[in-house]
């Protein structure tokens, strides 16, 4: 399940979504933007940032990072790129702060020792989903975080709860974004139900939208690739097997073929005769 896609949703749908978790959110928290940022030399991207109003004098730009699997150097890796990014666009900002969303302190780095100046501070939040209380007594849009977290078993009753707080409680146009994001939210944790199935467990009728559409070709693309990685390194260990040490930048060829070649690949290995042989006909298909 990719929580940090629906995360970045939940974000673009309601930027201040991310203000609601923090004790002293900015007074023109409306005013943000949320978006991704890419930093040259070295080049790399950031996808969670929040982005003060251009028109307004040097805002706080605040860096958010959703993280759900264990990273031994998650830290490093935020606060190095936040700086950056900071460092490079100084006059534009007055201030960055980051804000790191966890499913439970399980999750968190282990070893904090060399980032205690920031993770004592005032610049760094973090946000255990876990604690934030029952989903049931939680702000709606915090309500449909939470729901990220809790037990498959238990998943598809708290989404019906908020669904029916959701056309109680929002305007019409809040109401479809996040009967939308719950839907997706449902429709990730259970990839393995038809569009029929999901309805039925919501007890709703689902419309084919675009966030819907994206959750399930996204799941596809991922599929697809995990096949072509999978194919690759079976091919790779073939050759191996039959021609010992294959060098390095013929296995980077071989990695990077799209599944189309690798099938094919994977019909002609009894008939090379060398790994030259394979060279020429990695070649001839690349060139």
């Amino acid at each position: 399940m990719r929580r940090d896609s629906i995360f970045y949703k939940l974000f673009q749908q309601s930027p201040t979504l991310l203000f609601e978790l923090l004790t002293n959110p900015p007074t023109n928290a409306c005013e943000y933007k949320f978006d991704s940022v890419a930093v040259k030399e070295p080049k790399f991207e950031i996808d969670g940032v929040f982005l003060p109003p251009e028109n307004a004098s040097p805002g706080i730009v605040y860096f958010c990072e959703v993280q759900f699997q264990k990273d031994e150097k998650l830290y490093e890796r935020v606060f190095a790129e936040s700086s950056l990014y900071f460092y490079r666009n100084r006059d534009r900002f007055s201030d960055w702060q980051a804000v790191i969303i966890y499913p439970s302190r399980s999750i968190e780095q282990s070893d904090t020792h060399p980032h205690r100046t920031f993770l004592n501070g005032n610049q760094v939040h973090r946000v255990y989903l876990d604690e934030l209380g029952d989903i049931r007594s939680l702000p709606l849009w915090v309500a449909v975080m939470v729901l990220t977290t809790v037990e498959e078993e238990q998943a598809p009753c708290e989404a019906r709860y908020l669904l029916s707080r959701t056309r109680q409680e929002a305007s019409a146009p809040v109401s479809s974004a996040i009967i939308e994001i719950i839907t997706t939210i449902i429709a990730y944790r259970f990839e393995q139900l038809s569009r029929r199935e999901v309805e039925s467990m919501l007890d709703i009728t689902l419309k084919e939208t675009r966030v819907y559409r994206e959750i399930k070709e996204e799941g596809r693309e991922e599929g697809r690739e995990e096949t072509r990685e999978a194919t690759a390194n079976i091919i790779v260990r073939l050759l191996t097997k039959r021609f010992g040490e294959i060098p390095q930048d013929v296995r980077s060829l071989i990695t990077d073929l799209p599944l189309t070649m690798l099938e094919e690949l994977g019909g002609l290995l009894l008939d090379f005769t060398s790994v030259a042989d394979l060279q020429a006909w990695l070649q001839a298909r690349i060139n």
